[in-house]
């Protein structure tokens, strides 16, 4: 277990390779002149980035030509990764797509410019607040939020006669007719979000805003419906499913309920007929009669500090973030919008139909723990709550602070 210095200082050894070898990276070039920009982010499979790429390249009128770097889907892949490229002060980095966790890491690390004057006015307009508190840290403003999400409960509504408020209640009816619950539970980010979740779901948190330790009973009570899930209404393989894996065995028949991402309503499509059997409501709650509070998720845009074209990758960012490029990455990945204004438009309901739940969930949900040792942090809670059938509600605030308190010491736990 190493601390994010420990990270970055061994990526500087391993970022030659790295660069080298390409470390799992695709570059596509997407045509146009210019000053070529480089934004690094993840593989999106619906066409959204190219089509948010192939607009601003021709708005930029030859300023600039993005360039689209895929990274891998997996969120601790694309981090460490490029964490590796930025540690060596690597100029290829001009646009980085973000997740919303890594923002407190990369600017405490000096790997990404702040948002200052009329350009932190511009990401900051007319953006919902959630988002925008995952592009801030320490008053200052280090990215632009680009696409937003939190998870929903998605149900198969030709099965379920009476929507599950709560966990325990989703659990029991999933018992009851024989089938499994869809969840993210392998050894892996989407596992802490769960957690993290399910903790601020019953009021409490594990990290607070000055980075101190503040696991309690609520841990308990999430590590209680982890358990239950896991040895009551599991899956095949439940603890190595991430999200795609949900989705899929949604879409199987073998589940009733899925917690998971809005990317499952269009992606529904490819099964002839089923989006028509799709339900939606908000996340369950952990006690009845108090709503949830879901983890913050999504993409912000951040400007590498090594980058040689400054100025141009701030405008390039402004352009990929703005209102009409986050249509086209709802409809055609599934990608909810920061700009509030968005979630009255026309083409974001039809595209979304569960916007009025995904809007509330957004106003209400809770960010990870802002911290720049975010990143133990979550191996921290990973470990302690994996595998899931295992984990002991009994010594789980113990095991937990134990590990938090040697993360935050540099040591190995």
């Amino acid at each position: 277990m190493r601390s994010p210095a420990a990270v970055a200082m061994a990526g500087v050894a391993l970022a030659a390779a790295a660069v080298g070898a390409g470390c799992g990276f695709s570059s596509e070039e997407a045509g146009g002149s210019g000053t070529t920009l480089k934004w690094y982010v993840f593989n999106e499979p619906g066409g959204a980035f190219e089509q948010g790429i192939k607009t601003c390249n021709e708005e930029a009128g030859g300023r600039y030509n993005i360039q689209y770097v895929r990274l891998p889907t997996d969120a601790d892949q694309q981090r460490e990764l490029v964490a590796r490229r930025l540690a060596a002060e690597d100029s290829d980095i001009d646009l980085i797509g973000m997740d919303v966790n890594w923002t407190a890491e990369f600017a405490e690390a000096n790997w990404i410019l702040p948002w200052e004057g009329p350009r932190a006015a511009a990401a900051a307009e007319g953006k919902l607040e959630g988002p925008l508190r995952t592009a801030q840290y320490q008053d200052m403003t280090w990215a632009i939020p680009m696409t937003t999400n939190t998870q929903l409960l998605w149900y198969r509504k030709d099965r379920v006669k009476n929507v599950p408020e709560t966990w325990d209640e989703m659990i029991d009816q999933a018992k009851k007719a024989g089938r499994s619950i869809e969840v993210q539970a392998a050894r892996y980010e989407g596992y802490t979000v769960w957690i993290n979740s399910l903790v601020a779901s019953a009021g409490g948190e594990i990290v607070d805003e000055e980075g101190n330790v503040k696991v309690d009973e609520s841990t308990e009570r999430a590590a209680e419906i982890v358990k239950r899930v896991a040895t009551e209404a599991a899956p095949p393989g439940m603890s190595n499913n991430r999200e795609d894996q949900a989705r899929l065995g949604f879409q199987s028949g073998r589940s009733d309920f899925q917690v998971n991402y809005s990317f499952i309503y269009p992606s529904a499509e490819e099964v002839k007929g089923f989006q028509d059997k799709i339900g939606w409501a908000r996340y369950p709650g952990v006690e009845k009669g108090t709503p949830s509070r879901v983890t913050l998720g999504g993409i912000n845009l951040g400007v590498g500090a090594f980058s040689k074209n400054r100025d141009l990758a701030f405008d390039a960012a402004e352009c990929l973030a703005k209102p009409e490029n986050q249509i086209v990455y709802s409809e055609k990945g599934g990608l909810a919008p920061t700009t509030e204004a968005l979630y009255d438009d026309p083409k974001i309901k039809k595209a979304n139909p569960f916007a009025a739940e995904l809007r509330q969930s957004l106003d209400e949900g809770v960010p990870r723990p802002v911290t720049p040792a975010y990143s133990d942090i979550s191996l921290a809670i990973q470990k302690t709550f994996h595998p899931p059938e295992k984990v002991d509600p009994g010594t789980v605030v113990d095991d937990l602070k134990d590990k938090l308190d040697k993360a935050a010491e540099g040591k190995i736990f």
